[in-house]
């Protein structure tokens, strides 16, 4: 489920049913990305997640620091890239750089 409406929808029925949700979003890019700016992951917390920020490379770290914000924490910029020794441990290895923008959903 990558649809943004589609992610959004699942974001508010988990508000709805009383859970905890968070949503990281795409804000910039640069090089080879594996998805465009505006693209969307939503968490709750059980951990369950629809939607993608990545294609899968980096979104076990984005659903981490969702479930850290979830929890109370602020949102956070998460940034990952190729140079990175993080970029490597996540497995972005497509020679680009995003930035994810992590918030509890209110």
């Amino acid at each position: 489920m990558h649809d943004i409406d589609d992610v959004l929808a699942q974001a508010a029925a988990w508000k709805h049913a009383g859970l905890g949700v968070a949503l990281a979003t795409v804000v910039r890019t640069w090089g080879s990305s594996p998805r465009p700016p505006g693209s969307k992951l939503c968490v709750n917390e059980r951990g369950e997640f629809v939607g993608s920020v990545s294609g899968g490379c980096i979104e076990g770290a984005v659903i981490t620091e969702a479930l850290e914000v979830m929890a109370g924490g602020a949102p956070r910029v998460l940034a990952f890239g190729i140079a990175d020794e993080t970029a490597w441990s996540v497995g972005l290895a497509c020679g680009g750089r995003v930035e994810v923008y992590v918030e509890a959903v209110a």
